[in-house]
């Protein structure tokens, strides 16, 4: 998508992404743009937090996996009172 070219006025730079945004909305079957806007903004927040919450479940199934005696053990050894 091709957004400003050369030379454009904020006027028409302005009117252009208005086009645009109109042309995607129409597309997507948005009754207004606020709304398809609403819409993008949610799927991305979904989206990231998805990500964060995989990225949480990798966290936790690395600490299920610790050999907790082994663990135990290694603190045993510490210098320090535990």
């Amino acid at each position: 998508m091709h957004m400003t070219a050369e030379g454009m006025t904020s006027i028409s730079v302005s009117y252009e992404t208005r086009r645009q945004l109109n042309t995607m909305r129409t597309m997507n079957g948005y009754k207004s743009v606020d709304a398809m806007l609403a819409s993008l903004i949610r799927e991305h927040k979904t989206s990231k937090m998805k990500g964060e919450l995989d990225e949480v479940r990798n966290h936790m199934k690395e600490v299920a996996d610790v050999d907790v005696e082994h663990l135990i053990d290694r603190l045993n050894l510490s210098p320090f009172k535990v």
